[in-house]
């Protein structure tokens, strides 16, 4: 719940300094990010309640994980996060590219007063 309250104050605070008013927040959330894609859009509807972005939604695009393989010297998406290893070569990695992610990295904006619903 915390991390929905603080993508909302974040989307609230920028809405307030454009004048706009926010329909969606687009974030990116990464498998290695530690929260739980359900759980999060559950707190963002409840977080939202009684504030300036009560009926916007919330678009999360999953971010796998992508390693560095030292034997290819390849740029990997892994198929699982259970195992750390190469997928083509089966090298060994902790070499982390990508898939901690957690940012918001846009708004759907309305100027201010104008709302279709």
């Amino acid at each position: 719940m915390s991390i929905a309250i603080g993508i909302v104050d974040a989307a609230l605070e920028e809405a307030q300094k454009r004048r706009v008013q926010v329909s969606a927040v687009h974030l990116r959330l990464g498998a290695l990010s530690g929260v739980v894609k359900d759980a999060l859009l559950f707190s963002y509807e409840i977080a939202c309640q009684d504030t300036a972005l009560r009926g916007s939604k919330l678009i999360v695009e999953d971010v796998p994980v992508a390693v560095f393989c030292p034997q290819c010297k390849e740029r990997r998406t892994l198929a699982s996060v259970q195992s750390f290893a190469c997928p083509e070569c089966g090298a060994a990695t902790m070499d982390i590219l990508q898939g901690k992610e957690l940012e918001i990295v846009a708004l759907e904006v309305e100027e201010e007063g104008v709302r279709n619903e």
